[in-house]
């Protein structure tokens, strides 16, 4: 194996831990609506690109509720999660499947070109070997969910 081909694999991988952590303060800084289950349901959709470390997240909680990790084949499914990341290899069909989604209160995230533009409410981008993130807060908010101050803060790109 080509010594490049292991060092774009191991790339592969800190870009992933690095985004599995940014998903976890996603969710802590998001405030979702009393009615939502004490359960925090973080469903990947599509290819799953992180491996083990998203299952990290798995064991961790966040103001008394609970992380649970899962991989969802089935569209159905979807509206059971309180937070979906959707893979890349799906990006083609964010505009039909958030449609499906509208107003649910679920955290959007993707980490594909123009996902906000298509309604997804936070969208993670590798620039310069550094990790940022967009919000769309007018999605976000339609949804029901409030995101704090200090997470639009960090943000390279709020929309509103």
């Amino acid at each position: 194996m080509p010594v490049s081909h292991s060092a774009a694999m191991a790339d592969k991988i800190i870009e992933y831990q690095v985004k599995a952590a940014f998903i976890y303060n996603f969710i802590a800084f998001t405030h979702w609506p009393d009615s939502t289950s004490q359960t925090i349901n973080l469903c990947i959709y599509g290819e799953d690109y992180f491996g083990q470390e998203i299952d990290k997240l798995q064991n961790r909680s966040i103001n008394n509720r609970h992380i649970k990790v899962a991989r969802i084949a089935d569209l159905d499914q979807l509206k059971a999660c309180q937070v979906i990341f959707f893979s890349k290899s799906v990006s083609g069909q964010l505009l039909s499947i958030l449609n499906d989604l509208q107003n649910e209160p679920i955290l959007t995230l993707a980490d594909s070109p123009n996902a906000t533009a298509q309604g997804i409410a936070i969208n993670m981008s590798l620039v310069n070997e550094k990790i940022v993130f967009e919000i769309n807060l007018t999605k976000a908010r339609a949804s029901g969910l409030d995101i704090s101050s200090k997470l639009l803060q960090l943000a390279v790109k709020v929309h509103q």
